[in-house]
């Protein structure tokens, strides 16, 4: 998941300072890595980006006054590579990219056997970038047009399948915002007066653009791409018709923050309202006599602390806090490994005694991905969302199928199962319905189009997505976290080696390297060679090579063709 930006503005002052101030308003959508890239007068392209927080990465906002000053710009909060990432040809263009792109393999199929264009990473932003490179170097043209960049698109529209948001800048020529067909993941541009003209600003949250000043927010809607230049207002084209309206709603019931407008919905007020339907949800499954036995009703830092006391009004029960939440612990579903997992749990929140002490406590969270977090808080819960049976396949990367606790090896499991998992006496589960419909009537501002009401892509919790998806797709994606995460793997196998708390199959790991097999899963190299995979080898010279791709530097991984202000 990532949060994108983009900036213009009508007077020469850097959008430096704005733009870094933005990242913070979307920290939350990812916190692996960040960066900005801007353009000044003359075309000239500056970037700093690297791996960490934004705090980090510029510095706490040291390098964003090194920085040479650029009237427009775009930038990132990214829970993978660090973005924008660029490409000089054609044109000099910048790409943030939130999203996924589901058939990425023919893509890249594409882009090495007949456009010619070296793929460097298993980024699906990489591709997309050298798709509408390759598409918009087809004009021939010294200098392009809007029509130009329209038709490109379309062509690049044609070849992509999957849930995007972008935000790209060409060089000296200005910033362009699109959005996938389905509107599955989420774009907003607002504009605001500067001097004798008009500021524009491009993010995935109203906010970032509300908290620097911007207004007359309009959402992008599916297929529709807005170019803007400076000194002009923004200029709206439909790429492609749109095929349906269905906004992820995972933002909404988790991802988002609640100050955030999303297609006109507002997030905290789709939260009350989810937390009025759970409230009656509860009522008509337990019988009187248990919802009177319910001591108090303690909410789940940090999303449900909204829909928590629309429960308690439901169920005239008391609702206390019962969990401090340490605030420099960021969302433990994205940590690579379970023991990181466990131990960010208990990094992220501790329980007060007195309102759990001998008491009947009903618990309101807002999702279980894979568990970790509920079985080391709860003894008794009740959960706040629909059960996650499916990979999320538009850019939350929240978890291998097989590591969902609501799937069992291509089943679902039932609610008892689950609570039995993570030592709760029951759960209650937020109905399918019941969360469409609440995010449905939590319309909070007239939307700049009519939308399908009910329409929201919860393939997550269902296995009914909104674009069409090749089975294969899911293959490649249990391929790509495998090969994603083996090196961790192989290290914490080193750590335990060395601090002697190894297993046999960490033993087996450090000894002879991993694979990943064709379902994704790592394994040692000496498993049964029946599971094919690609593997990595721990011996001898390649051990050593091995070892220092590990310690590969944020430089190695940005663009070898633009300076980057992070790494100095």
């Amino acid at each position: 998941m990532c949060g994108i930006l983009a900036l213009i503005q009508a007077n020469d002052t850097s959008v430096a300072y704005e733009l870094h101030e933005a990242m913070y308003f979307l920290q939350h959508r990812g916190q692996d890595a960040c960066g900005l890239a801007l353009c000044a007068s003359g075309g000239k392209i500056s970037q700093c980006k690297g791996n960490g927080l934004a705090s980090k990465v510029f510095n706490d906002g040291s390098h964003v006054a090194d920085l040479p000053a650029g009237y427009m710009g775009i930038g990132t909060s990214a829970s993978a590579e660090a973005q924008p990432l660029y490409v000089n040809s054609p044109y000099g263009i910048c790409l943030a990219h939130n999203g996924n792109l589901i058939n990425a393999t023919e893509l890249k199929h594409f882009l090495d056997f007949e456009a010619h264009r070296h793929i460097n990473t298993q980024s699906d932003s990489e591709l997309m970038l050298n798709i509408f490179a390759n598409e918009l170097n087809e004009t021939g043209k010294a200098r392009v047009n809007d029509k130009d960049i329209v038709d490109a698109l379309q062509r690049m529209y044609k070849r992509c399948v999957g849930g995007w948001a972008c935000t790209a800048m060409l060089a000296g020529y200005g910033l362009i915002g699109f959005r996938d067909s389905y509107g599955i993941r989420p774009l907003i541009l607002g504009s605001r007066r500067s001097g004798t003209g008009m500021d524009y600003m491009l993010a995935s949250e109203s906010i970032a653009l509300k908290q620097l000043g911007f207004g007359n927010f309009a959402d992008i809607l599916p297929g529709q791409v807005v170019i803007i230049r400076k000194g002009a207002g923004p200029t709206f084209y439909q790429i492609q018709n749109q095929k349906r309206y269905a906004l992820d709603i995972f933002e909404l019931c988790y991802f988002a923050r609640p100050d955030s407008v999303m297609d006109g919905i507002g997030v905290a007020k789709s939260r009350e309202l989810m937390g009025t339907k759970l409230g009656h949800k509860i009522k008509s499954t337990l019988r009187p006599e248990e919802i009177s036995a319910i001591d108090v009703i303690i909410p789940v830092p940090e999303t449900s602390t909204i829909s928590a006391p629309f429960v308690a009004a439901v169920l005239k029960r008391k609702l206390v806090q019962g969990f401090v939440k340490n605030r420099y612990v960021f969302r433990t579903f994205i940590m690579p490994g379970q023991q990181a997992r466990v131990k960010g749990v208990k990094r992220k929140l501790s329980a007060m005694e007195e309102p759990f002490d001998g008491k009947n406590v009903l618990l309101i969270d807002d999702s279980i991905v894979r568990g970790t977090t509920s079985r080391e808080i709860v003894a008794m819960a009740r959960e706040a969302g629909p059960p996650i049976t499916h990979s999320h396949i538009y850019g939350i990367d929240l978890a291998s199928p097989s590591e969902l606790i609501a799937h069992d090896h291509g089943r679902s499991r039932d609610v008892d199962q689950i609570a039995k998992h993570i030592g709760a006496d029951r759960i209650i589960f937020q109905d399918l319905e019941d969360l469409k419909t609440a995010c449905s009537e939590a319309v909070v501002s007239k939307s700049n189009t009519p939308r399908a009401p009910r329409d929201f892509e919860v393939g997550v919790f269902c296995g009914k997505y909104a674009t069409p998806v090749d089975e294969g797709y899911f293959q490649h994606l249990e391929q790509v976290r495998g090969e994603t995460a083996k090196l961790k793997v192989l290290e914490k196998a080193r750590e335990a080696v060395a601090n002697g708390s190894a297993d046999q199959k960490q033993l087996e790991i450090a000894t002879n390297g991993v694979k990943v097999a064709e379902d994704g899963q790592i394994i040692p190299t000496s498993t049964d060679a029946t599971r094919s995979g690609t593997y990595t080898s721990m011996n001898g010279g390649e051990k050593r090579q091995k070892q220092s791709r590990d310690r590969r530097s944020p430089k190695d991984q940005t663009d070898i063709s633009l300076h980057n202000l992070a790494d100095d």
